[in-house]
């Protein structure tokens, strides 16, 4: 049986980390969520996930902010980020351009083609 694949979300709608973790798991993913960008940094530096699913706007720390956090850490620095993005934002496609994440997804979203999705970055 194939090793299961990690996912750590980091949102700060408590209603989209559920949605997320029942679809996963649905799909045998394992699955951790983080409520800011404080905690999804110190997560995803424990929990050292296959993939990030990381929202832009949050408080505190928001998703940009984070990604840097991320990308600075050795431990970290090469796991895969879908942003979440409540608008396809310019800053959101240079990111992307520059390859410091591995795409991003708008909100609202359908369940199934964010699954699509992150099965294609694992290329799973």
């Amino acid at each position: 049986m194939a090793e299961q694949k990690k996912i750590l979300v980091i949102d700060d709608e408590e209603d989209i980390q559920k949605l997320l973790k029942i679809r996963f798991e649905q799909e045998d993913f394992k699955v951790v969520a983080a409520r800011d960008g404080d905690v999804g940094v110190k997560t995803a530096e424990q929990e050292l996930p296959d993939i990030v699913l990381l929202d832009i706007m949050m408080p505190r720390m928001d998703g940009y902010s984070c990604l840097k956090e991320i990308r600075k850490l050795p431990k970290t620095r090469d796991i895969p980020i879908l942003m979440l993005s409540g608008k396809e934002e310019e800053k959101v496609r240079d990111l992307f351009a520059f390859q410091k994440i591995s795409g991003y997804i708008e909100k609202p979203f359908e369940l199934d083609d964010i699954v699509v999705k992150v099965k294609e970055i694992l290329k799973i």
